[in-house]
């Protein structure tokens, strides 16, 4: 019997790309390749790209001249977000055999076979991204206890600042009976947590025609009543989609975790119009009021970027203001970055680099002060948490249900069950040790 070919895959990004390279390289396994480290010499490596912010051609680079020091006859197929935007300028790094765009990234199982290494360049596979409208089912698996669910890819909105909707497409989503199903799935391999993800699922219910069926309160309703699932999270939602009936039904949901991730970008209305965002700071405002009249408890995340073009001094001080009085758990900050066939690119009054990661910093700072303030309102409070194997052999570590990190002594056998603990003293690595004062709940 032959020896199986070798696969090994790479993950830059966001919880969507893991959870379709998760569900590409389950294909593989199907097909019967053996599934090896990245960090191993492989036959084939599988990378799957970003293209969020400028550092993905060198992310890219990077990990192509890794894989080739292991294994300089290796296959490189590099698919995702960047291989739709460049994919010329990815066949032309060296090494790289194969690029394939957003509607060949799931086939290319259809190339490997044949794939000879690129003397030149390598071969391309990427139409025009309005070509795109079908939805390919993913999700994670594997060593994580939770699992990150794609409902929904593309997005219609035009943010002046984004190439998401030229990397991926227009908005459309899974079938309600779909994600049901996946969930199902996922609920029978042992997993405790869903993350739901996808690039705009707030959007979710428009189907591949571009119609829509149905609604993210409808996707919600129908996955609280599957069995075996202990928590699902939401991974991320616009403020606008984020209405008044979302809010109360995770609210008094016994599986929605009290956790809502929500981008703001700027706390400058004039930046907000600039970027075309769809709201106000006072719609942010609202949802964030709402959200903790119904759940005092919730943890509230939020993203912001920062060095926007004609972001003035004022226009910063008056996020990082509104920012630092808004009663929010933590802040993703991002430093703008020009991306090309953007119309932010165009709008000229650059800011300079520097006063950018200046910026960054400040508001960084801020998201530690919050992330503290959230933990220490929690002391001594009791909360469930999902354990997962932790750095250390010595500990386990794992989430309450709204998002405090936490470490207790390992116990083998509490690995991916949800126990009942006291929330105890914060380290300094920001993780608060915990008295777990039950057996496994579910």
């Amino acid at each position: 019997m032959a020896t199986p070919k070798t696969v090994a895959f790479h993950t830059l990004g966001c919880k969507l790309n893991y959870s379709e390279t998760s569900s590409i390289r389950r294909r593989f396994e199907d097909y019967g390749f053996g599934i090896i480290n990245w960090s191993e010499s492989s036959d084939i490596y599988v990378l799957n790209t970003c293209s969020v912010t400028e550092f993905a051609d060198r992310k890219c680079r990077a990990e192509v001249r890794k894989v080739l020091r292991q294994n300089p006859t290796a296959k490189v197929v590099v698919i995702g977000c960047y291989a739709q935007l460049k994919p010329q300028e990815i066949a032309e790094i060296p090494g790289v055999d194969l690029v394939l765009g957003a509607a060949e990234k799931f086939n290319v199982l259809n190339y490997v076979d044949n794939l000879s290494k690129a003397t030149d360049k390598g071969f391309v596979s990427v139409g025009h991204i309005n070509e795109v409208n079908s939805f390919d089912e993913a999700f994670s698996f594997g060593d994580r206890t939770r699992t990150f669910l794609k409902v929904q890819d593309g997005c219609d909105y035009k943010c002046t600042f984004c190439t998401i909707p030229q990397a991926r497409g227009r908005s459309r989503s899974a079938s309600i009976a779909q994600v049901t199903e996946n969930a199902m799935k996922i609920a029978a391999r042992g997993a405790k947590e869903i993350v739901l993800t996808g690039v705009n699922i707030g959007d979710f219910g428009i189907d591949k025609n571009g119609q829509r069926i149905n609604s993210f309160l409808d996707l919600i309703r129908s996955l609280d009543l599957i069995k075996g699932i202990e928590r699902i999270r939401i991974s991320s939602i616009e403020p606008n989609l984020c209405n008044n009936d979302i809010i109360e039904f995770v609210a008094n949901s016994k599986t929605f975790v009290p956790h809502f991730h929500m981008p703001l970008q700027s706390g400058s209305d004039r930046i907000l119009s600039l970027m075309r965002r769809r709201y106000k700071k006072s719609v942010f405002t609202d949802r964030i009021a709402k959200i903790k009249e119904e759940m005092p408890h919730c943890c509230i995340g939020v993203d912001v970027i920062v060095g926007f073009p004609g972001e003035t001094e004022e226009d910063f001080l008056e996020t990082y203001n509104y920012l630092k009085d808004l009663d929010i758990s933590y802040l993703h900050v991002f430093t703008y970055s020009e991306r090309a066939n953007t119309i932010a690119a165009t709008l000229g009054h650059s800011v300079p680099m520097q006063v950018r990661k200046e910026r960054n910093k400040k508001l960084r700072i801020l998201s530690d002060k919050k992330r503290l303030q959230f933990y220490q309102d929690h002391q001594d409070q009791i909360r469930n948490v999902l354990f997962e194997e932790g750095k250390s052999s010595n500990f386990m570590e794992g989430f309450t249900d709204n998002y405090i990190k936490i470490r207790a002594p390992y116990v083998d056998h509490k690995i991916n069950t949800i126990q009942k603990i006291r929330i105890g003293q914060i380290q300094n690595d920001g993780k608060c040790l915990a008295q777990i004062i039950e057996q496994a709940l579910g």
